[in-house]
Protein backbone atom coordinates (compact mmCIF):
# COMPACT_ATOMS: atom_id res chain seq x y z
CA UNK A 1 0.00 0.00 0.00
CA UNK A 2 1.35 3.41 -1.02
CA UNK A 3 0.37 7.05 -0.52
CA UNK A 4 -0.35 8.81 -3.81
CA UNK A 5 -0.51 12.56 -4.42
CA UNK A 6 -2.87 13.07 -7.37
CA UNK A 7 -1.28 16.38 -8.37
CA UNK A 8 1.68 17.52 -10.40
CA UNK A 9 1.90 20.85 -8.54
CA UNK A 10 5.40 21.57 -7.20
CA UNK A 11 3.86 23.49 -4.28
CA UNK A 12 1.66 20.55 -3.33
CA UNK A 13 4.64 18.18 -3.50
CA UNK A 14 6.55 20.48 -1.15
CA UNK A 15 3.63 20.71 1.29
CA UNK A 16 2.88 16.97 1.20
CA UNK A 17 6.50 16.40 2.21
CA UNK A 18 5.70 18.26 5.46
CA UNK A 19 3.22 15.47 6.25
CA UNK A 20 5.35 12.58 4.99
CA UNK A 21 8.31 12.16 2.64
CA UNK A 22 6.96 8.76 1.61
CA UNK A 23 4.54 9.38 -1.27
CA UNK A 24 4.36 9.05 -5.05
CA UNK A 25 2.93 11.49 -7.59
CA UNK A 26 0.34 10.19 -10.06
CA UNK A 27 -1.59 12.87 -11.93
CA UNK A 28 -5.15 12.41 -13.13
CA UNK A 29 -6.54 13.12 -16.57
CA UNK A 30 -9.80 14.64 -15.31
CA UNK A 31 -11.39 17.18 -17.67
CA UNK A 32 -12.05 19.96 -15.17
CA UNK A 33 -14.23 21.88 -17.63
CA UNK A 34 -16.91 19.17 -17.35
CA UNK A 35 -17.32 19.58 -13.58
CA UNK A 36 -19.76 22.12 -12.15
CA UNK A 37 -21.11 22.92 -8.70
CA UNK A 38 -23.46 25.36 -7.02
CA UNK A 39 -20.78 27.30 -5.10
CA UNK A 40 -17.04 27.92 -5.50
CA UNK A 41 -16.34 25.85 -2.36
CA UNK A 42 -18.38 22.92 -3.68
CA UNK A 43 -16.57 23.22 -7.02
CA UNK A 44 -13.18 22.90 -5.30
CA UNK A 45 -14.40 19.80 -3.47
CA UNK A 46 -15.95 18.27 -6.60
CA UNK A 47 -12.75 18.78 -8.58
CA UNK A 48 -10.56 17.33 -5.80
CA UNK A 49 -12.88 14.34 -5.52
CA UNK A 50 -12.87 13.71 -9.27
CA UNK A 51 -9.05 13.81 -9.34
CA UNK A 52 -8.67 11.51 -6.33
CA UNK A 53 -11.24 9.00 -7.59
CA UNK A 54 -9.68 8.92 -11.08
CA UNK A 55 -6.29 7.98 -9.65
CA UNK A 56 -7.82 5.64 -7.04
CA UNK A 57 -9.51 3.73 -9.87
CA UNK A 58 -6.03 3.00 -11.25
CA UNK A 59 -4.51 2.29 -7.82
CA UNK A 60 -7.34 0.76 -5.68
CA UNK A 61 -5.07 -0.57 -2.92
CA UNK A 62 -3.33 2.76 -2.38
CA UNK A 63 -4.38 5.85 -0.45
CA UNK A 64 -4.88 8.72 -2.91
CA UNK A 65 -4.96 12.41 -2.02
CA UNK A 66 -6.63 14.79 -4.49
CA UNK A 67 -6.77 18.58 -4.24
CA UNK A 68 -8.14 21.52 -6.13
CA UNK A 69 -7.94 25.21 -5.28
CA UNK A 70 -10.13 28.04 -6.48
CA UNK A 71 -10.20 31.72 -5.62
CA UNK A 72 -13.67 33.06 -4.81
CA UNK A 73 -14.02 36.78 -5.46
CA UNK A 74 -17.56 37.77 -4.57
CA UNK A 75 -18.89 34.40 -5.74
CA UNK A 76 -16.95 34.41 -9.03
CA UNK A 77 -14.49 31.54 -9.45
CA UNK A 78 -10.96 32.47 -10.44
CA UNK A 79 -8.98 29.46 -11.60
CA UNK A 80 -5.68 29.61 -13.46
CA UNK A 81 -5.53 32.55 -15.87
CA UNK A 82 -5.68 31.77 -19.60
CA UNK A 83 -3.42 34.65 -20.60
CA UNK A 84 -2.07 38.04 -19.53
CA UNK A 85 -5.42 39.81 -20.00
CA UNK A 86 -7.17 37.21 -17.84
CA UNK A 87 -4.49 37.50 -15.14
CA UNK A 88 -4.90 41.30 -15.13
CA UNK A 89 -8.69 40.98 -14.89
CA UNK A 90 -8.40 38.73 -11.84
CA UNK A 91 -5.75 40.75 -10.05
CA UNK A 92 -7.60 44.03 -10.62
CA UNK A 93 -10.72 42.42 -9.12
CA UNK A 94 -8.74 41.23 -6.07
CA UNK A 95 -6.98 44.59 -5.53
CA UNK A 96 -8.10 46.28 -2.32
CA UNK A 97 -10.57 43.50 -1.46
CA UNK A 98 -11.01 40.44 0.69
CA UNK A 99 -11.49 37.17 -1.15
CA UNK A 100 -11.76 33.49 -0.24
CA UNK A 101 -9.45 30.68 -1.23
CA UNK A 102 -11.13 27.27 -1.20
CA UNK A 103 -9.15 24.05 -1.44
CA UNK A 104 -11.02 20.82 -1.87
CA UNK A 105 -9.39 17.79 -0.29
CA UNK A 106 -10.38 14.22 -1.06
CA UNK A 107 -8.69 11.09 0.22
CA UNK A 108 -9.64 7.71 -1.25
CA UNK A 109 -8.68 4.10 -0.80
CA UNK A 110 -10.71 1.74 -2.94
CA UNK A 111 -14.39 2.61 -2.48
CA UNK A 112 -13.78 4.49 0.78
CA UNK A 113 -13.47 8.28 0.53
CA UNK A 114 -13.44 11.35 2.77
CA UNK A 115 -13.70 14.86 1.38
CA UNK A 116 -13.74 18.38 2.79
CA UNK A 117 -13.08 21.99 1.85
CA UNK A 118 -10.72 24.36 3.63
CA UNK A 119 -11.45 28.08 3.23
CA UNK A 120 -9.06 30.93 3.95
CA UNK A 121 -9.90 34.64 3.81
CA UNK A 122 -7.24 36.81 2.16
CA UNK A 123 -7.19 40.62 2.26
CA UNK A 124 -5.27 42.42 -0.49
CA UNK A 125 -4.25 46.06 -0.26
CA UNK A 126 -4.83 48.15 -3.36
CA UNK A 127 -2.29 47.09 -5.99
CA UNK A 128 -0.56 49.73 -8.10
CA UNK A 129 -1.22 49.32 -11.82
CA UNK A 130 2.51 49.36 -12.59
CA UNK A 131 3.06 46.49 -10.15
CA UNK A 132 0.23 44.48 -11.76
CA UNK A 133 1.62 45.04 -15.25
CA UNK A 134 5.13 44.01 -14.18
CA UNK A 135 3.80 40.93 -12.34
CA UNK A 136 1.79 39.53 -15.25
CA UNK A 137 4.92 39.70 -17.41
CA UNK A 138 6.60 37.14 -15.12
CA UNK A 139 5.81 33.41 -15.21
CA UNK A 140 4.54 33.41 -11.60
CA UNK A 141 0.78 34.01 -12.05
CA UNK A 142 0.02 31.50 -14.79
CA UNK A 143 -0.23 28.17 -13.00
CA UNK A 144 -2.03 29.46 -9.93
CA UNK A 145 -5.68 29.99 -9.07
CA UNK A 146 -6.46 33.69 -8.89
CA UNK A 147 -3.27 34.52 -10.83
CA UNK A 148 -1.07 34.93 -7.76
CA UNK A 149 1.40 33.12 -5.54
CA UNK A 150 1.01 34.15 -1.90
CA UNK A 151 4.50 32.77 -1.21
CA UNK A 152 5.87 34.89 -4.07
CA UNK A 153 5.44 38.49 -5.14
CA UNK A 154 1.81 38.63 -3.97
CA UNK A 155 3.09 38.58 -0.38
CA UNK A 156 3.67 42.31 -0.92
CA UNK A 157 -0.07 42.86 -1.48
CA UNK A 158 -1.36 40.64 1.32
CA UNK A 159 -2.61 42.77 4.22
CA UNK A 160 -4.09 39.87 6.17
CA UNK A 161 -5.06 36.21 6.27
CA UNK A 162 -7.74 34.47 8.32
CA UNK A 163 -7.30 30.72 8.19
CA UNK A 164 -4.69 28.30 6.93
CA UNK A 165 -1.78 29.92 5.07
CA UNK A 166 -0.87 26.64 3.36
CA UNK A 167 -4.40 26.39 2.00
CA UNK A 168 -3.65 29.43 -0.17
CA UNK A 169 -0.74 27.48 -1.66
CA UNK A 170 -3.08 24.59 -2.48
CA UNK A 171 -2.71 22.00 0.29
CA UNK A 172 -4.09 22.66 3.77
CA UNK A 173 -1.46 20.73 5.70
CA UNK A 174 -3.24 20.37 9.04
CA UNK A 175 -6.62 19.36 7.56
CA UNK A 176 -4.96 16.90 5.16
CA UNK A 177 -2.97 15.27 7.96
CA UNK A 178 -6.17 14.91 10.01
CA UNK A 179 -8.00 13.21 7.13
CA UNK A 180 -5.05 10.92 6.42
CA UNK A 181 -5.12 9.66 10.02
CA UNK A 182 -8.58 8.21 9.32
CA UNK A 183 -7.00 6.06 6.61
CA UNK A 184 -4.02 5.00 8.80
Amino acid sequence: MALILASGSPRRRELMALITPDYTVVTSDVDESKIAADTPAHLAQALATAKARAVAALRPRDTVCGFDTVVDCGGEVFGKPRDEADALRMLRALSGRTHKVHTGVCICRGARAAATVETTMVQFSPIAEEDLLAYVRTPEPYDKAGAYAIQGHAALWCAGIAGCYYNIMGLPVHRTAQLLRRFG
